[in-house]
């Protein structure tokens, strides 16, 4: 397993010059970056059928164990407060529970039994969609938690930094950035982690996109809680719906906060309406706004 490997290069790491050591480890981060440059094709089709799969009631779950594991959890609870995707649509099963967030339980990994369990406790289904991280790809508890989900009928992805695992095989899709040997052999919160991230954050970001919850570059679904979000969501409603930031800002207020809601107030829309549009257009805000277009 090439994460595990012992790196000649860096045998000595611990005697260089500290400019020396940080200089590799940059060099090193950029080589993880690079190493998802051929997945790109992988990423965007596993997050087409990941919105399609969703709809209006589908979960995004994560599952992983130790670095792996925070990773994900770390990717899935940033989409509440940039894209308002509700809470109870999120689920993250982590080997040893959340505790293992905070605390070491890495010999909860190896509890394969625990991963089918907690799949079908929390009776995931076709509607959701699983993604399951691990750098080795054969972590016992996240491959069962990806077999699982996928026996029960959910899509699934799997994210690993070794080619040619199980966690790869078991997954619907699989996601494969060979970042190789650390630096620090076996630290994979290093290139290995740099790398899942950054897969993590463009599969759900373009989730996102497809689901409408992007507007020409702006985060229209985004939770607005503090006065620095609101004026953020008065000049998204502004610029999308052409009105001035009075208008913007009266059309907030008459439905909650709900910039998309109040983009279509904004175009003339009623509040009821507005609602409306959204729910049967699943909430993207592009849809729902070239049927108001069409006068529908």
């Amino acid at each position: 397993m090439s994460t595990e490997a012992i790196d000649p290069r860096y045998v000595d790491i611990d005697q260089w010059p500290t400019i020396r050591a940080v200089e590799a480890m940059l060099e090193g981060q950029m080589a993880a970056v690079a190493a998802i440059g051929s997945q790109t094709g992988r990423i965007a089709q596993a997050a087409e059928e990941a919105a399609a799969r969703l709809g209006t009631q589908g979960r995004l779950v994560y599952a992983g164990a130790g670095t792996s594991g925070r990773i994900a959890v770390q990717d899935g609870v940033e989409l509440y407060p940039t894209y308002n995707w509700p809470q109870e649509r999120l689920l993250f099963l982590m080997a040893g529970g959340l505790v293992a967030l905070t605390e070491a339980a890495e010999g909860a990994e190896d509890d394969a039994k625990a991963a089918r369990a907690e799949i079908a406790d929390a009776h995931v289904g076709p509607q959701d969609v699983v993604i399951g991280v691990a750098a080795s790809g054969r972590t016992p508890y996240t491959v069962a938690a990806i077999a699982a989900a996928r026996e029960a009928g959910a899509l699934t992805v799997g994210i690993a930094n070794n080619d040619g695992t199980a966690l790869l095989s078991a997954a619907d899709h699989g996601l494969v950035a060979a970042t190789g040997t650390e630096i620090v052999a076996g630290s994979t919160r290093m290139k290995a982690g740099t790398a899942q991230k950054a897969m993590l954050n463009m599969l759900s970001t373009a989730i996102m996109l497809r689901m409408g919850l992007v507007y020409r570059g702006r985060m229209v679904n985004m939770r607005i809680s503090n006065e620095k979000l609101r004026l953020r969501g008065q000049a998204m409603v502004r610029d999308i719906a052409g009105v001035d930031m009075d208008d913007a800002a009266r059309a907030l207020d008459a439905v909650g906060q709900d910039i998309k809601q109040a983009v279509l107030v904004a175009m003339g829309v009623a509040t009821e309406e507005a609602h409306r549009l959204l729910d049967i257009h699943s909430q993207n805000l592009p849809a729902a706004m070239r049927a108001v277009q069409r006068g529908e």
